[in-house]
């Protein structure tokens, strides 16, 4: 048994129970932010979690407008500054919630006045007790090493939040389809097997998105690196275009999220220059041209914009992730000399 795939599995279930656990508490954190003059928004994470927070950091500034900070925990833990976030909302990441820096930056986030969140997966942690409210991921234990299932649902909750926030109704009623989707991404999975095996040989790789979906590629990258051992390297496609290119030569594994959106048209002449130089390109998209031109492609659910398909893009490369570790023969649950929980200051 494999105890990373049947985690990607669970996410459908485990994201309603997310939704479930939260909505009540995100109404009364909205309810406070608007009698507040929040002017700014800091993000505490680490890893994953903190992949997680970049998706937040462009759903906030994209729907509300205000500046997005991913937080610097060594300005407090190491260097012992103070940092001024009287007029700020601090959100602090953690699956585990054992994350010592993340609760730091939300103690000195407390003392200067900030209004705090914690997300966790563990409503004892330490940093569920830390922060003014908790949102609960509610999704299971997780015992593979290689999050998946709490990534998503710590997405799942910074989504709703910030729908919650904006006032966008067609966000929070196109999040509540995103559960039904997954189920069906995993139709596709037998498809998703037989072409990730051809891959078993790869040794390093990189991953490209524009945008919202700039995170999704590094936590691609990220689950390449630690159940398959794959130097794989992570840009948006935009820095990718300068330096990084000249990498490129025949035959380079290119992964690239390139859904419908205001993203497309970047990541397409992307994709464009990358078939001039003969990579060979896994393309996911919800775009048929697009998906066209892949040397292999994997076709996601329509959305209404950029904003929802992180999801799906997510949980396309946490298969492929988990089958390319099985194809080269190795343990994705057991990745060498990793833990499940690391703590960092």
């Amino acid at each position: 048994m494999v105890m990373m795939w049947d985690e990607i599995s669970e996410q459908p279930v485990r994201l309603m129970k997310c939704y479930d656990s939260n909505k009540e508490t995100i109404k009364k954190i909205v309810g406070e932010i608007k009698g507040k003059n929040i002017s700014s928004v800091m993000i505490a994470a680490r890893g994953t979690s903190d992949h997680a927070g970049m998706y937040a950091k462009y759903l906030i500034e994209y729907e509300l407008g205000l500046p997005v900070a991913l937080a610097d925990s060594s300005i407090v833990t190491i260097y012992r500054r103070k940092m001024n976030l009287k007029n700020s909302l601090v959100i602090g990441i953690s699956q585990s919630g054992a994350a010592q820096d993340v609760l730091e930056v939300l103690k000195d986030a407390e003392n200067s006045g900030a209004l705090t969140v914690s997300i966790t997966n563990d409503e004892a942690s330490p940093l569920a007790k830390g922060a003014r409210y908790h949102l609960y991921c509610n999704a299971g234990p997780e015992k593979s090493v290689a999050a998946t299932k709490t990534c998503s649902t710590e997405m799942f909750a910074l989504a709703n939040l910030i729908s919650e926030w904006s006032g966008n109704e067609e966000m929070k009623k196109e999040l509540l389809t995103v559960p039904e989707n997954i189920t069906k991404l995993f139709d596709k999975k037998d498809y998703i097997i037989s072409r990730a095996d051809r891959y078993r040989f790869m040794n390093e790789c990189f991953v490209l998105a524009r945008g919202i979906n700039y995170p999704i590629a590094i936590e691609a990258a990220l689950k390449f690196q630690e159940t398959s051992y794959v130097k794989a390297q992570a840009y948006a496609t935009s820095d990718f275009q300068h330096g990084p290119y000249a990498m490129i030569q025949k035959d380079t594994p290119v992964f690239v999220f390139a859904p419908n959106g205001p993203s497309l048209k970047d990541t397409t002449s992307m994709i464009e220059k990358l078939k001039n130089s003969e990579a060979d390109i896994i393309v996911f998209s919800n775009n048929k041209e697009v998906l066209a031109m892949g040397n292999i492609s994997y076709e996601i659910p329509q959305t209404s914009n950029d904003m929802i398909s992180p999801f799906y893009n997510l949980v396309m490369a946490q298969l492929f992730a988990c089958r390319l570790s099985l194809a080269k023969g190795l343990n994705p649950d057991s990745p060498r000399s990793l833990s499940k929980v690391t703590i960092t200051r």
